[in-house]
């Protein structure tokens, strides 16, 4: 389903700063159906392959392929249809604090043009699956870590995404609102939801006993079907 082909991402020097290889050589598949955990150090690589998989950012060699498809050789409207099969979670939730956890849910719908009629269908279907239904009017403010968090996941599972990125998702939420999360995710997974977590966090990965591929230095130095976390 999602292929990385010896994938490299430079950053080019500035000024009198030295060049920053952030991805080398990178090569490893996620078939659909899989969790599948990316770990490694803050600024081992993790946040920018993500970047990479989003078409966010090029790489400097090497190829992506997304369902049969580079992400980064198709034309832009292609691009578009591609990343909305991904849905994206972000460790500090991206909220717009001036909306409710319904507004927004459905926002992420207005923005791509669905109608008023199919958002008052989706959104509360949407709210019941990360079990927020009785947060629906509260702002941002008014939650905790944990639903904000299920209110982000809410936003990302709106497209019915083939893919789910979670990126350090658990890094600002207690241990019970990790459960929480990571339970949510582990059910999505179970219902065919293609997830990618990364994270740096050593009980998550060893708790989840899923695949585990590990980036030292921007190369992947392990990959393992049932892994724990070794760094």
């Amino acid at each position: 389903m999602i292929f990385f082909n010896n994938v490299t991402k430079i950053y080019p020097a500035y000024l009198t700063k030295k060049e920053k290889v952030v991805l080398d050589d990178i090569s490893f598949k996620v078939e659909k159906g899989e969790f599948v955990c990316i770990v490694g150090r803050s600024g081992a690589g993790k946040t920018t392959l993500f970047q990479i998989l989003l078409g966010e950012e090029k790489p400097t060699e090497g190829d992506v392929i997304f369902d049969g498809k580079n992400i980064h050789k198709v034309k832009a409207r292609e691009s578009c249809k591609l990343r909305r099969r991904m849905g994206t979670v972000f460790q500090d939730y991206k909220l717009l604090t001036s909306k409710t956890v319904y507004e927004n849910i459905a926002y992420a719908l207005e923005v791509n043009g669905i109608s008023e009629e199919d958002i008052e269908k989706y959104v509360p279907e949407v709210l019941d699956t990360v079990g927020l239904v009785e947060q629906a009017l509260h702002f941002p403010h008014q939650l905790s870590g944990g639903e904000k968090q299920r209110t982000a996941i809410a936003r990302a599972l709106i497209h019915n995404p083939d893919v789910i990125l979670a990126d350090e998702p658990t890094g600002n939420i207690d241990p019970y609102s990790t459960k929480e999360v990571l339970d949510l995710l582990t059910s999505l997974n179970e219902e065919g939801t293609t997830i990618i977590l990364s994270t740096h966090d050593k009980e998550v990965i060893n708790n989840l006993g899923k695949r585990v591929v590990t980036i030292k230095d921007g190369k992947i130095v392990n990959d393992s079907k049932k892994g724990r976390f070794i760094l």
